[in-house]
C-alpha cells in the first residue's frame, strides 16, 4: 500500500498549493486549444501564449486557417520551434476537420489521434480541458515527478499514465494533471532540484517514503 499512501500525501499537498489550477495555454474554444497544445511541443507555454494572439487574429477557426498558406503560418509560429512541421500539421488538420468533422474538433481520443500532428498527449489535453473527459496528459514534468516520487517506474510515458490513473481517482485526473505541471515547474524541476525546497519530496523523505 506504500504507493497509495504516497499518492494521498502528494494529492493533499497539490490541493493545498494549487487548489484551482488554470489551463496555462490561452484559448477560447476546443480548436484554439488544440492548436495551442500542438504548438507547445518542445516549447514553453509562455512562448506559445506570446505567439497565438497573432495567429488567432488571422485565423481562429479551421476555415480561416485553411485560407493561410503553410509559409504564412510558419512565419508566425517560428519562435515556437519545429515551425515547418507544425505549420504543415496545423493546416492539414484544419482541412481534415472541415472535410471529416464539419469544422468541429472531434470529442473522442481515436478521432483526435487521427488528426495530423496530434498524439495521445495532445488528445488527452483537449479531451480533458476542452470537453471535461477524465484524462491524464503525461508530459515531461509529470513523467519526471511520478518517477521521482516513487509513484511509477517511469520507464515510459505510457506506463506513467497507467500508474498515475491507477493511484488517483478518475474524478481528480483533470485537475491533477495541471496541479502536477505547476508544482513541477515551481518546486520540482529537472535541474537544480533540492529536496529541502520541494514540499512533496521533503514530506516523502521525512515520512521515509522517498
Amino acid at each position: 500500500m506504500k504507493k497509495q499512501e504516497k499518492a494521498k500525501i502528494v494529492q493533499q499537498i497539490l490541493n493545498d498549493l494549487f487548489p484551482n489550477p488554470a489551463i496555462p495555454l490561452h484559448h477560447k474554444d476546443a480548436y484554439t486549444l488544440l492548436i495551442a497544445v500542438l504548438l507547445s511541443a518542445q516549447c514553453t507555454d509562455a512562448r506559445v501564449n506570446q505567439i497565438t494572439p497573432q495567429l488567432f487574429y488571422l485565423a481562429d477557426t479551421p476555415e480561416a486557417m485553411c485560407l493561410l498558406t503553410e509559409r504564412q503560418i510558419e512565419e508566425i509560429i517560428r519562435p515556437c520551434g519545429l515551425a515547418p512541421t507544425k505549420s504543415k500539421a496545423i493546416r492539414n488538420l484544419s482541412i481534415q476537420l472541415i472535410e471529416q468533422h464539419n469544422g468541429q474538433v472531434p470529442r473522442s481520443f481515436s478521432e483526435l489521434e487521427k488528426l495530423p500532428g496530434v498524439g495521445h498527449k495532445t488528445a488527452s489535453v483537449v479531451m480533458s480541458q476542452a470537453f471535461g473527459v477524465p484524462a491524464v496528459a503525461v508530459d515531461t514534468h509529470i513523467h519526471r515527478c511520478a518517477k521521482r516520487w516513487g509513484l511509477s517506474s517511469g520507464k515510459n510515458v505510457e506506463q506513467t499514465e497507467k500508474d498515475v490513473k491507477r493511484l488517483f481517482a478518475q474524478k481528480d485526473w483533470n485537475r491533477l494533471h495541471l496541479q502536477m505541471i505547476y508544482f513541477a515547474r515551481k518546486y520540482c524541476p529537472a535541474r537544480g532540484h533540492h529536496v529541502d525546497t520541494c514540499p512533496i519530496c521533503k514530506e516523502l523523505r521525512d515520512c521515509q517514503m522517498l
